[in-house]
């Protein structure tokens, strides 16, 4: 006879459908059933969300500062545009775009606030992708010739700025004179307002020419740093040797895990921590279904007694209860499943529902920084999610199938 034949699954369904003195055994499934669902969908939604809030965060940040830095070990380039351009042919590189920045004080109407000003040339303006697809209102054709600046979105707002508008901007290095260092106080019109979608970026950042930028903060010639994006920041390792080469001994890299080792070092163990916790929750949903199950194998022991005196195996008794308590766990797997990924489709939606009802703010951009919750599912999360919750729902069940396949008849029929 071949395992789980039509007739266990027969017996087995006929006990799942309880009848009326079965009741409370029925409820009992009935929560071990919505344990395992909604463990298996939040497990799933906050990998998702975490993957998702990782992944932006860091495409936000790598697609504004690149993926690499070079900098020469003196301060100062011997020929920065050539070694801009040399990096620009290694494959696999997208840009490699010369940079100067600085911190300065922004000032318009009644906000005054630091800001860090980056200098690039007007061509790769243009040309970076989460800077020239991020554009608001303006533009960045002839910002060089307008002497203007771009800002984020969220700046404007806050200094009620729009294209056209002046802003003032204040050097900490300026003229020396004979009581100091005066500040260099200079206006500039406003060309593009952005949204990157990261309020770090909208808040903070003001973006000019590399020649402007270089004359406010008084550089030395050939001074700042060169980013370099790649097709791939993952590629990192397979293209340090080719980015070295080019360089020289004269330079040294500096790659994006170096600078962000902290904050995805932290966004993992965060990750690795809320996933054990919430692992707790399928796991008191198939402490349930052992529950359950051993009710149901102590209400149904004329049964058991029943089929093994009409020649039932002590194998078949415990495929049949097998099939009892994994079912719940298979179809409460598959429920969560779906719920997961039906709030993970329309997470954006519900969070602004949530906030409509109850009027908190819920991921706040100025905490997390970006402007909407992230949820990006990855397949193998999900198949990690989806094997702990079957293995858990059929492991529990092994103890409550055993024991009912050793009840021996004779004891099952005595007080009948």
């Amino acid at each position: 006879m071949k395992a789980f034949n039509a007739l266990e699954w027969q017996i087995a369904g006929r006990y799942l459908r309880a009848r009326r003195r079965e009741s409370f055994i029925s409820v009992i499934s009935a929560i071990s059933f919505l344990g395992i669902m909604l463990g298996v969908g939040t497990l799933i939604v906050v990998m998702a969300v975490m993957s998702g809030f990782r992944a932006d965060l860091l495409d936000r940040i790598l697609g504004v500062n690149g993926h690499a830095e070079i900098r020469a070990y003196s301060g100062q380039f011997s020929d920065r545009q050539s070694l801009s351009d040399a990096l620009q042919t290694i494959n696999g590189v997208v840009l490699a775009t010369p940079m100067v920045e600085g911190q300065a004080m922004f000032s318009s109407g009644n906000t005054i606030r630091g800001v860090l000003v980056r200098g690039m040339p007007e061509d790769k303006l243009k040309l970076m992708p989460s800077l020239a697809n991020a554009i608001e209102a303006g533009g960045f054709q002839n910002i060089s010739e307008k002497k203007g600046v771009a800002i984020g979105a969220r700046l404007a707002a806050q200094a009620n700025l729009k294209i056209g508008d002046k802003l003032s901007l204040i050097a900490p290095r300026g003229a020396v004179t004979p009581f100091g260092v005066a500040p260099r106080v200079r206006q500039f019109p406003v060309v593009a307002i952005f949204r990157i979608g990261m309020s770090e970026f909208d808040t903070n950042f003001i973006f000019m020419p590399i020649a402007q930028a270089e004359q406010f903060f008084s550089t030395l010639p050939q001074a700042g740093r060169i980013d370099v994006t790649l097709t791939d920041p993952d590629m990192i390792d397979a293209r340090l040797g080719d980015l070295q080469a080019a360089i020289g001994p004269d330079h040294y890299i500096a790659d994006w895990r170096q600078r962000n080792q902290t904050l995805s070092g932290a966004l993992e163990v965060e990750r690795n921590v809320m996933f054990l916790i919430l692992t707790m929750i399928l796991l008191v949903a198939s402490l349930n279904i052992v529950s359950g199950m051993v009710m149901l194998v102590r209400d149904k022991g004329r049964d058991i007694a029943v089929l093994r005196s009409m020649g039932a195996t002590r194998g078949m008794i415990m495929r049949v209860f097998f099939i009892t308590g994994a079912s719940i766990g298979v179809v409460g797997t598959l429920a969560g499943l779906g719920l997961g990924t039906l709030f993970c489709a329309y997470i954006e939606e519900i969070r602004q529902m949530l906030i409509y009802l109850t009027g908190a703010e819920l991921f706040p951009a100025q905490v997390y920084f970006l402007e909407e919750m992230p949820a990006r599912m990855i397949a193998s999360d999900v198949v990690q999610v989806l094997a702990i919750a079957l293995g858990l729902s059929f492991i529990s069940t092994l103890y409550p199938a055993y024991r009912a396949a050793s009840l021996q008849p004779v004891e099952a029929l005595r007080y009948e």
